[in-house]
This record gives C-alpha cells, structure tokens and sequence, in this order.
C-alpha cells in the first residue's frame, strides 16, 4: 500500500475510534481508548499486507472499529442503569421519591373526578350553623320527602320560638326548555325563594344588572347542568327558560357539590310558598335560635314546638352539620384508631443501638427522625387522598354510602401504611439511612440458650451491622444494631464508606 493510502485509512480508523470515545463514560474513557488503540495495531499487523494495497483488508479493520460504537454503547447503557442508580438504590431520597410520586399520582387522579374534587374544596359546600332537616319520626333515614306543603305552611304561618327561618322544597321531574328547540327533562327543585339565603349557600354569576321580573320565577342551575346544557358560560344570569308550563329567569349557578341536602337536581325554581304546587311531599329546612341551638344539641331531636296540635304526628330534626362536615374530621378518626391499633399488627420498637458516643450525634439522630416523620406525613396524606378516590369515583354529590367506604379505606390505608412504614424504619442502617441487604443466617435454632441465632444484615456502604433474633429472649429480644469500626473499611473500599 502506498504510504499516503495508508496514512489516510489510520487517521480514517483512529477517527473512528475517537468518535466510538465519546459515548464512553468520562471515567473509562481514558483506559478505553488506550486499549482500543492498542487492539487496532494488532488489527492491521495481522489483516493489512506490507507493501501491498488490500481494500478487503480494509473494510476488515473498518468492520473492526465500527464494532467499537457497540462497545462504547454498552457500557454507557450500564452506566445509566448502575452507576446513578446505584448512589439511590435503597436510599432515603429514593424512599421519598417514590412517596412522593403516589402521592403526586393520587392527587392527580382527585383532581380529575367531580365527586372527590368537592370534598377536598369543603368551603364550597359550607352552610350557616344552626340548620336542621325535619322529618317524619317514622322514617329511620332522612332520603324520603314526608312534609307536605300545607303542613309547612301552617308551620311558617306561626310565631316560632325555637326558629327564625324555614324553607321548603320539594324535587318532581320537569320539562325545561333553555331554547327554541331544545326541550329536556330536568330534576327541579321546587323551592321557597329564601332556600339559598337560609342555607348560605353562595350563587356564582349572580349579576344585579340581571334581576327578575317579579312575574318570573327564579332558577339556580346547578353546576352540572350549567356545563352540560350551556357550555359554562359565564353571563348565563338573565337567561329566560321554561320550566314546565311557566317561565322563569336564570339568577345564578351553585358551586360544584354545593348542594349535600336529600335530592339529586339539577335546578332550583326558587317561588313564593304560596305559588308552589301542593302536588306530593317535600322537605323542611329550619334555622334554629340561639335558644333552640341551646335546648337542641343532639343530632336527631324531637320537634313539638311545630305540630302541637297534632301530637301524633312525631317529628325529629336532624343537624346539617353531619352532612357539611367534610371528609378531614372523619379521616382524622381513623387515623387515631389506625394508630391505636397499629400495636396489635406490629411492633413499634425500632431496636436497639450500641454506637458510640462520638457516631450517635444529635445531628444524627435528627435525621433518622425527619425521615421517619415525613414517610409519615406522605403515608397519611396518601391514605387521604386515595381513600376520597375509592369513595367518590363513581359519585359526583356527597352520599352516606361514601362516607362508608372511605372510613374503611382510610382506616386499611393508615393502618398497613404505618406498619410499613416502621418495618422500612427498622432496616435502615442509622448512619446512612439505606437500606441493609445480604441477609445472612447465623447460628442454629436449637442452641437459642447457649448462642446467637438469627439473621444479620449489613449496610452497603460499611457503617453497621442489623442482628434480628430468630426468636426473641430475655436476653436478645429484639432486634440490635452494631457500628463497624474503621477495621472494616477494606472490605467496602470505593463504595463510599464515611
């Protein structure tokens, strides 16, 4: 081959190579070349003639360093997989990451169910204190309507002395027009024009420039019907629509999950209580006095002050407050009983520590318990937020059924979470807070009495050593951790032992 051939197929292969260089890591990549350098020589020694012009030896050589590009990209490949990885296997930051992401997955899930996203928002679902339902004492729950209009117009009719305020409603089906050609059929809400303003609960949109006529009716869409039947839009306040064989103004729009009182709808026909139809039985809301609010305090009251002309006719009155409380009191019930039953399914010692003096700083121990607090905090926030999803994924309003389900989930989730929590504790090295591995049997069984027996686990990096007894005794009941001294230090040489 002539020498000027042959110059240009060296820097042709050595070109080759150094760009093969770059997809190395920076560390190997010295050492890479020198031996990929060293091969290539020994390459052409034996494939390329002397004196002679081969292009099949060639392409072997070139052959030879493309096969570097594999090389050099299989041990970025492990690099990527072992070497960052590696400092976060088993790791504190790895444990709160992974935490952190469930929660992040959880929340994400609340945010896109309409049930889960009101109750997280519990200001929009508030009403005034001091409000009562009343029902008919013959029924155990509070679902069915038992009032009838009349019946509450006697009551309203009179001096109370127990309440300041009562409104009725009662829920039918109807045909509601919202244009010239779309005709629907609505669950509305025949109510008394004070219902809102006795709940307190707020109306969005509401536009003073928009008032009724006194002819018309007043209606409050709700949330669902707002998006579904005019696209959310914004200045819907003045809206004209039918509701059944009348007209009426649309005032406002409820917050989502704003009403939590018996009855899906998806309107309110605020009227007069003299204009609404006496067809069927409603329900009764009440505003109790200060006096009443004294003289009242249980959750299901009689109520004589309204029917003491007909005795036989039992009322009680059941608070709003159970219904408007949210889901953070419950939760936090459960959480007191998961962690009063926390002892019966797992042991709350985290074992015993033999440091010494100068390792088991206050710096130290500070940081084992931050960590061990905020795995805490993720577990139960995840246990709030996952317990509402299983609750409230098929519901889009407050019902007592989910109230159910997520006193159950919550209590399950706090209960095996904290468990988890404290065995993820109990196999960390105290140092370093990873995780000890290489779990090693030591000892026999039946020499329990006479010698050690169990487990041992080491830390990774070198710090200590985990002795969990195969069965407990009063000498060795639980399990110990050991400090490694500097002595043991050439056995983790490189694996960041300090």
């Amino acid at each position: 081959m002539t020498p000027p051939a042959e110059s240009a197929y060296r820097r042709f292969h050595l070109g080759l190579l150094r760009g093969a260089s770059l997809m190395v890591p920076r560390k190997q990549r010295a050492e890479w070349w020198r031996e990929w350098h060293a091969e290539l020589w020994h390459v052409r020694q034996e494939c390329v003639p002397i004196a002679t012009v081969s292009w099949r030896a060639e392409r072997k050589v070139t052959s030879f360093c493309l096969g570097a590009f594999q090389d050099a990209l299989c041990l970025r490949r492990h690099s990527w997989r072992q070497e960052p990885l590696a400092t976060l296997q088993g790791s504190a930051a790895q444990c709160i990451f992974w935490l952190a992401a469930a929660l992040a997955v959880t929340y994400s899930i609340a945010l896109l169910l309409p049930g889960v996203r009101t109750e997280i928002h519990p200001s929009r679902y508030q009403v005034n204190p001091g409000l009562i339902l009343i029902q008919d004492a013959h029924y155990n729950n509070d679902s069915p309507a038992t009032i009838p209009l009349e019946e509450f117009r006697i009551w309203n009719g009179r001096a109370q002395r127990y309440f300041d305020g009562l409104a009725f409603y009662r829920i039918g089906r109807e045909a509601v027009s919202t244009g010239s050609h779309s005709k629907a059929r609505w669950e509305v809400a025949h109510a008394s024009s004070n219902l809102f303003a006795l709940l307190g609960l707020p109306v969005r949109f509401a536009s003073p420039a928009a008032e009724p006529d006194d002819n018309l009716s007043r209606v409050i869409l709700s949330d669902e019907a707002w998006k579904s039947e005019f696209g959310g839009n914004p200045r819907i306040a003045g809206t004209i629509v039918r509701v059944g064989s009348r007209q009426a103004t649309i005032v406002g729009v409820a917050a989502e999950g704003a009403w939590r009182l018996p009855g899906k709808t998806d309107a309110w026909l605020l009227e007069p209580d003299s204009e609404i139809d006496s067809f069927g039985m409603g329900h009764v809301v009440a505003h109790l006095t200060p006096l009443g609010q004294s003289e009242m305090l249980a959750a299901h009251v009689p109520i004589s002050a309204l029917n003491s002309d007909d005795p036989e006719h039992d009322l009680w009155g059941a608070s709003l407050d159970e219904r408007t409380r949210g889901p953070l009191g419950l939760y936090l019930f459960t959480v007191l009983l998961a962690f009063l039953a926390l002892p019966a399914v797992t042991s709350v010692s985290l074992g015993e520590y033999t440091f010494a003096s100068h390792k088991s700083s206050w710096s130290g121990r500070l940081y084992r318990w931050c960590f061990l607090s905020a795995k805490i905090m993720l577990v139960l926030a995840i246990a709030y937020v996952s317990s509402l999803d299983l609750a409230y994924w098929h519901a889009t309003s407050y019902s007592p059924a989910a109230e159910y389900v997520q006193l159950v989930a919550s209590f399950t989730i706090c209960l095996f979470g904290m468990k988890w929590v404290l065995l993820d504790q109990r196999q960390r090295c105290p140092v370093c807070l990873r995780r000890v591995t290489n779990p090693a049997r030591v000892g026999l069984a039946s020499r329990t009495f006479l010698a050690w027996n169990g487990t041992e686990l080491i830390c990774a990096d070198g710090h200590t050593l985990l002795h969990i007894p195969g069965s407990p005794t009063s000498w060795f009941s639980t399990q110990r951790w050991l400090y490694l001294d500097t002595s043991w230090d050439f056995l983790f040489a490189g694996q960041g032992v300090g």
